[in-house]
């Protein structure tokens, strides 16, 4: 059995200025992101410039934040908003949604695409496997804020919370870092590694996204004031990750039934 080691929110301090770790996980996700964009820009030489990918990767990392934040809010904390508006506001404070987040996201390069006059899904699939890195830091910060912990476990490799309670639970924030973070990007990373049907890289995004999310949500404790919110057993992640799973599996059809001769990036 392991305890949580109680980190300090904050990082480091400069005079007056305090940075958190949240901060600085957002700087290595879109960081990276940028990093991984010039990789796979390589691929394809002439189709994204440098300046392109800049704003690709800033205009994604804006819709993820404000997407995140208002996903957050109407998702799991509606009541926490209406008691305190300005909660929105305080990104370090925590409290931000995937799935609101990849909303954002797709709102924000759907714009971007018109601007570029390229073809929606061919800048999804560009990015799809980029997501997976900062979801992998996104919940590196979850743990390190001690939040998001998992369900009471007998497991050996069980974590004792002690902000929560003396019981050992599951370090699902762990589970989600390696699954979502780790695994996820080796999938899609390797997937989009060959030239695939347009669609292709975003459907197997969205699949392999929705069941790792739908299978670690097993272990993580179930959000507060919420609980389970269907069947005595499915979690608000778990029905939101249920969109995406279907999202997948109809790209991915959609990509292999097209004709011969169309665009696979």
């Amino acid at each position: 059995m392991f305890t949580y080691p109680q980190f300090d929110p904050v990082a480091f301090s400069l005079g007056p200025l305090s940075v958190h770790w949240y901060g600085i996980m957002y700087i290595i996700a879109f960081g990276g992101a940028w990093m991984l964009a010039r990789i796979r820009a390589r691929k394809t030489p002439g189709e994204w410039t440098d300046e392109q990918i800049s704003d690709l990767v800033f205009y994604g990392a804006m819709g993820a934040v404000l997407g995140g934040r208002v996903g957050s809010a109407l998702f799991y904390n509606f009541d926490k908003v209406l008691a305190d508006p300005l909660w929105v506001l305080r990104v370090w404070e925590g409290g931000m949604s995937f799935h609101g987040g990849i909303l954002g996201v797709m709102a924000a390069l759907y714009w971007y695409s018109g601007k570029l006059r390229k073809p929606y899904f061919q800048v999804l699939d560009f990015i799809a496997p980029l997501a997976p890195f900062g979801l992998g830091a996104g919940r590196l910060g979850n743990f390190i804020g001690g939040e998001l912990w998992g369900r009471h476990t007998d497991v050996s490799w069980g974590m004792v919370f002690p902000h929560v309670d003396p019981y050992p639970r599951h370090a699902s924030q762990l589970y989600q870092f390696a699954l979502e973070g780790v695994l996820l990007f080796a999938l899609v990373w390797w997937f989009s590694s060959r030239a695939r049907p347009r669609y292709a890289v975003s459907g197997m995004f969205s699949l392999g996204y929705g069941v790792q999310r739908f299978f670690v949500e097993f272990f993580r404790e179930p959000d507060e004031g919420i609980g389970f919110v269907a069947l005595d057993w499915m979690t608000m992640g778990q029905i939101l990750s249920l969109p995406m799973i279907l999202a997948g599996i109809v790209l991915l059809i959609l990509a292999y039934r097209k004709p011969q001769g169309l665009p696979n990036n």
